[in-house]
């Protein structure tokens, strides 16, 4: 029935709408019906992907061309070289903004592109020519390269120590996201008989308690498979936390391992014996508060540092055109002015060494801003100038440089990665005498004849040592009667070499114990001539673990051949350290037959002297993980650093074993 014929029966109207309403209800049904099986249809086959089992890219390779593979491997390699060359620098790796529309997209990407722009077979591979899901330059991918890479790195270093003892350096710092770091170092004797220190690894610690240091340790060390049982010595710095002897770390460690001997850090004790110098002697009290205030006056402000720098410039050309210094590399250059730091090895000598240099021109300085300036500053600079220029503080200036250099010659020797205790206390002696000498009447002259050169020099005036001392910035009332040779001679001179010498023999209370008189007995300077058998047993009777009995009584023999033997060769003669005589013995294959002897050697050479090998690694750690990069994830530090510090092994370690351990990881679903 047709629209138009509905009015002609009764009731039409009606018949006509609710087909309408039928057929529209039959139209949605089918949508709706078609819809449900559309989402079923989707909902199923995201069900079998989810159920089908995971494939690594290793089997996706697999399964793929041997095109595609070897672009896969070629894609790989060329990222992970620009990480190696990152690593290697201690650069960052990631970009502010790495869109396709940024100017710099970051070390790594533009470091990627460039090889890409520059050579045609990494640009076949990477970036916009790789599969967009395979382009293996993802932040996750980078991390878990670097990862791979420190894990090559550091399995050489266990590898190189293999089953023998080692010693633990060990110290705390803040880095730069403020958050308390634990640095470890290893030291031991490697293959070639070369005493070593290597990096293994930094913790992150809630607090410094001893408890808390020696449980991040012992987990470091069990990562690796190290039991703290092969543990034959420890170096700290001088903390309560480190070296108590009730509930320190030292104490907590040798616990666990009875001959782990504890070495407070030479260069640590040094640099304590200068500041207590500093500090406690009246006069050098006076000189440093004097130092003080003139790095105040000067202030280091750009406008007076480029005062100063034309000030030397112009002097130094003088100094050319009278012949009074040299030209050459690396001569003459340019110095500062640092402040002294208590904790700064070293710092005190070379502020000392560079105000003698820049004297001359430091004073021209004080003299113009004297002059040119105004208020305080003038001020400042007129009284700092008067005291600059008077006989006392030149006179403390050159003697704080004589006494600081001898100990800093010390300090350098013993921040050595091949020093050993022997000869570090060798050192310490020869420190000793070297300050005796110089209290000497002869030492004295020579000294004050160098002074009173450089005052004549710089016009200074000269004091007369018979008549009476007059001191500066300070009351005559406290030195009545006193005459110049008694104040610079007696007071000052000898006071504070004495002091040094009182101080050189009260913090260095560890050379004096039975362990390390035994042995010197090691000694191969001048023919061996401090060689003695019975120490060197009672050495071994230190070390129950390391020795059975059958052993040591084979020992006292086993050294009196060996003693003969070296005694007898050539080779042996000129060697002045233990480090040499025991490379001395790989080298000359004397080692199977004295093994006993150079196994009590290796004890000797793992007991650290310095923990300079630690202060390195936060040197590094604050170069890789700076204010930019200041929330670095503790792995990702970890890894950077153990590349960064110890690039010998990671330029030893090759791509393939990389790629191999990173793809491992993929299938062990490593999670970073």
């Amino acid at each position: 029935m047709n629209v138009e014929d509905s009015s002609k029966y009764p009731g039409g109207d009606a018949f006509v709408n609710e087909g309408f309403r039928n057929w529209n209800m039959k139209c949605r049904i089918r949508r709706h019906v078609g819809a449900i099986n559309s989402a079923h249809n989707e909902a199923e086959e995201k069900y079998n992907l989810f159920m089908k089992p995971r494939t690594s890219i290793r089997e996706s390779i697999g399964s793929n061309s041997a095109d595609f593979k070897a672009q896969y491997l070629a894609r790989l390699t060329w990222s992970l070289k620009c990480i190696s060359y990152l690593l290697r620098q201690g650069l960052a790796f990631r970009g502010h903004n790495e869109g396709k529309d940024s100017n710099n997209q970051g070390n790594f990407r533009e470091l990627l592109a460039w090889l890409a722009g520059n050579f045609e077979e990494v640009n076949m591979v990477v970036l916009e020519n790789a599969p967009h899901n395979c382009q293996m330059i993802d932040h996750k991918i980078q991390k878990q390269l670097i990862a791979a890479c420190a894990h090559e790195t550091t399995k050489f270093i266990i590898e190189e120590l293999g089953d023998e003892c080692f010693a633990i350096l060990a110290d705390e710092s803040s880095d730069a996201y403020q958050q308390e770091q634990l640095s470890l170092c290893l030291r031991y004797v490697n293959k070639n008989g070369e005493p070593v220190e290597r990096f293994l690894g930094l913790v992150h610690v809630e607090d410094t308690t001893s408890l808390t240091l020696k449980q991040a340790i012992q987990s470091l060390l069990i990562k690796y498979q190290l039991p703290l049982s092969k543990i034959r010595g420890q170096g700290y710095d001088g903390a309560s936390n480190m070296k108590g002897h009730v509930n320190g770390l030292k104490k907590l460690i040798m616990e666990e391992s009875s001959s782990a001997y504890y070495v407070h850090c030479f260069a640590h004790q040094l640099q304590l014996t200068l500041v207590a110098v500093a500090k406690e002697n009246i006069d050098c009290q006076w000189f440093f508060g004097q130092l003080a205030y003139l790095l105040n006056v000067l202030d280091m402000s750009c406008k007076k540092i480029r005062m100063l720098r034309i000030a030397q410039a112009e002097y130094m050309i003088e100094a050319l055109k009278l012949g009074e210094i040299e030209t050459g590399q690396g001569l003459n250059q340019e110095m500062g002015l640092a402040r002294p730091g208590d904790t700064r090895w070293g710092s005190h000598y070379r502020t000392v060494m560079h105000v003698i240099h820049l004297y001359p021109s430091i004073k021209k300085v004080l003299f113009r801003v004297g002059k040119e300036g105004k208020g305080v500053e003038a001020l400042g600079a007129q009284t700092m100038l008067r005291v600059f220029t008077s006989f006392e503080f030149v006179f403390l200036l050159h003697m704080m440089n004589e006494i600081f250099g001898y100990t800093n010659d010390l300090c350098n020797a013993l921040q050595k990665r091949e020093q050993d205790i022997v000869n570090a206390m060798d050192l310490l002696e020869l420190t000793k005498v070297e300050l005796d000498v110089l209290r000497r009447d002869a030492g004295w002259e020579e000294f004050i004849k160098n002074v009173t050169s450089f005052c004549q020099k710089h016009k200074v005036k000269v004091v007369d040592m018979d008549g009476k001392y007059i001191p500066i910035q300070r009351s005559a009332k406290f030195y009545r009667g006193a005459t110049n040779y008694h104040r610079f001679h007696a007071d000052m001179f000898l006071g504070v070499i004495d002091r040094q010498l009182q101080e050189l023999n009260s913090r260095f209370d560890e050379v004096n114990t039975e362990l390390l008189r035994c042995m010197a007995a090691f000694n191969p300077a001048n023919s061996f001539s401090a060689f003695d058998n019975e120490k060197l047993v009672k050495l071994a009777g230190f070390y129950p673990h390391d020795f059975d009995f059958q052993e040591r009584n084979q020992l006292r023999f086993q050294l009196h051949n060996y003693i003969n033997d070296v005694r007898n060769d050539e080779n042996f003669k000129n060697l002045r350290s233990l480090a040499d005589l025991s490379m001395m013995l790989v080298k000359r294959d004397m080692v199977s037959r004295y093994d006993i002897v150079y196994k009590l050697l290796k004890l000797v050479l793992v007991l650290p002297v310095a923990t300079a090998g630690v202060e390195r690694i936060f040197s590094a750690m604050n170069t890789i993980k700076n204010k930019l990069r200041s929330k670095m994830g503790q792995d990702f530090l970890n890894n950077c650093l153990t590349t960064f510090i110890e690039r010998e092994f990671f330029l030893q370690a090759k791509d393939e074993d990389i790629i191999n351990y990173f793809q491992a990881m993929k299938d062990r679903k490593v999670n970073l």
